[in-house]
């Protein structure tokens, strides 16, 4: 799935972590996050950074609206590798972390309201 936002791709290849394993897994261990690369983990308010070998962007969004869309409700900007946790974003019900630089790449700001679209890209 693509994330999009006013149009806009912001990451053209998301992916949903699905599976107990996807979830604990999730970008540990990964060396770097292509630019157009992202995960999507549903119903979390909250990560970690612990066995992450680069720095990430996330993006926590509300509830989608009745129109599909999801307010942006908090943003993380290249959270360090081993350190920094984020332990609660108010009003939050899914987190997409993103390569490092998403965030300002798409001048995405909190209020913001982003769709999760069907993709194309491999």
């Amino acid at each position: 799935m693509a994330l999009v936002h006013d149009g806009r791709v912001v990451a053209a290849r998301v992916r949903r972590a699905a599976s107990f394993r996807d979830r604990f897994v999730g970008l540990m261990g990964r060396a770097e996050i292509d630019p157009d690369e992202g995960l999507l983990f549903e119903r979390t308010t909250s990560i970690h950074m612990f066995f992450m070998r680069t720095p990430i962007d996330c993006v926590f969004l509300a509830a989608p609206d009745g129109e599909g869309g999801q307010r942006i409700v908090g943003l993380r900007r290249r959270l360090q590798p081993w350190r920094g946790m984020v332990w609660y974003v108010r009003d939050a019900r899914d987190c997409v972390e993103l390569a490092p630089g998403a965030i300002d790449r798409a001048k995405l700001v909190l209020g913001d309201v982003v769709r999760l679209e069907p993709s194309t890209a491999a």
